[in-house]
């Protein structure tokens, strides 16, 4: 499932091209976003209407934007939402009117301790309007009146999420999940978006024992609509991931799934283990992205979250600092490779019987083991050892490669060796 180079190039591009879009929990840049992502995959919308209730929640009103500006007197524009859509809070009612600076001051959001980024806020569920611009700039104003106008719209309409099936040999399936819903923000969650569309081109390419499918949702009321009208369909879910902030250069956060031990906990620890040393796993809180909704304890699903920067740990999150420069083509391409090998663990895990368990097999008149000795066992001739020893129907693989501390890969092809000698039989 390897062996195809990772398009890192192709998915900053993406990254790129999906950018500018103003995206929020609602609307037509959502539906802009998923529709470019439809290019690439077979993209099913799903359009869930206003005031239905899912859970506990709500789906809210409809929210579009056409421009957002204030002027000073000579018809200047200080702050423009034409020049980044950050400088307006996503959500903002319409508003247009002259006001004073003390008049317009609670409304404008800045961040002192970084005086030259503009924040990402939002409004969501409390009607209310705003703009953000860098601190130095907001300093810097001068005190006079000022032209204020947001041309937006908060109306009944839909909510909008995109749902891609990789239909593999059985119905069990691994889902991956991904906030669609932030705008001009490449990290949170461009990143996750373009490495999700690449997996699903490839692995539609290959054989696979389980389904994958892949969610765009709108983050929380996403994943909760989600979940409210696929309850029967959770049951197949047997390993999951959300995808966010995979593109920038730090090494890997692991954030666990509820369960704390799930076979998706265990597969990626174990891949992480071999490809970056300096990666961190987290437990699991109920503080996050979407894992906590999947993770709920009305569904606990066996789903983790696959993060480079750890959310809100750092300093270019929700600012325009993530940017298209916060992200690299080789960081993408290392999170592609990286849930490869996820995935490549889940499908080929197992349990096996070792078919002659009374003291070790002769290997060497099989061809399994080196005629001379001297230098100890090679790495596939001692993975052969411990699939043999271990190989009593009670440990899988992925628990021989963790207890002997060898990469899965090659734990796969010693079994896969002694299989292909009589010596070793799945157990069903």
């Amino acid at each position: 499932m390897t062996d195809a180079p990772a398009p890192g190039a192709a998915m900053h591009a993406l990254v790129r091209e999906l950018y500018p879009i103003c995206r929020s929990i609602t609307g037509d840049g959502l539906r802009q976003t998923l529709a470019r992502l439809g290019g690439d995959i077979p993209l099913v919308r799903h359009e869930v209407p206003t005031g239905t209730r899912v859970f506990d929640w709500t789906v809210p009103r409809e929210w579009n934007i056409r421009d957002a500006y204030v002027k000073n007197p000579a018809g200047e524009r200080v702050i423009d939402f034409r020049r980044h859509n950050l400088h307006v809070v996503n959500y903002s009612v319409p508003v247009h009117r002259t006001m004073t600076l003390a008049e317009l001051r609670p409304h404008l959001h800045s961040l002192p301790d970084r005086p030259e980024l503009i924040p990402y806020r939002t409004s969501y569920y409390k009607e209310s309007w705003g703009f953000c611009l860098p601190h130095r700039q907001l300093e810097q104003l001068p005190d006079t009146g000022y032209e204020v106008c947001i041309d937006s719209t908060l109306e009944d309409g839909h909510l909008t999420y995109g749902e891609c099936l990789v239909e593999g040999r059985t119905q069990e399936e691994v889902l991956i999940s991904c906030h669609a819903c932030h705008p001009s923000l490449a990290d949170d969650n461009l990143s996750g978006l373009a490495v999700a569309t690449f997996l699903a081109q490839h692995l539609a390419k290959q054989p696979r024992r389980y389904s994958y499918r892949f969610v765009f949702v709108p983050g929380t009321i996403g994943a909760i609509t989600w979940l409210s009208r696929n309850e029967e369909l959770t049951r197949n879910i047997r390993h999951g991931l959300v995808l966010t902030c995979i593109g920038d250069r730090a090494s890997f956060t692991y954030k666990r799934s509820r369960r704390g031990n799930a076979a998706i906990d265990r597969a990626v620890e174990h891949v992480l283990s071999h490809a970056d040393p300096g990666h961190k796993v987290v437990p699991f809180s109920p503080y996050g992205y979407d894992e906590r909704q999947y993770c709920s304890p009305g569904f606990n699903l066996p789903v983790g979250c696959l993060m480079r920067s750890h959310h809100g740990q750092f300093p270019q999150y929700h600012t325009s600092a993530d940017n298209l420069d916060f992200v690299t083509p080789q960081a993408l391409a290392g999170a592609f490779d990286t849930l490869l090998s996820v995935f490549d663990v889940l499908e080929h895990d197992g349990h096996y019987l070792n078919l002659k368990p009374r003291c070790e097999p002769q290997l060497g008149q099989r061809g399994l083991y080196g005629a001379t000795g001297g230098s100890g066992p090679k790495q596939v001739e001692m993975a052969m050892l411990w699939v043999l020893n271990f190989s009593d129907g009670e440990a899988s693989l992925l628990d021989i490669a963790q207890r002997s501390g060898m990469p899965f890969a090659v734990v796969r092809e010693a079994a896969a060796l002694l299989e292909r000698h009589d010596l070793l039989a799945r157990a069903t």
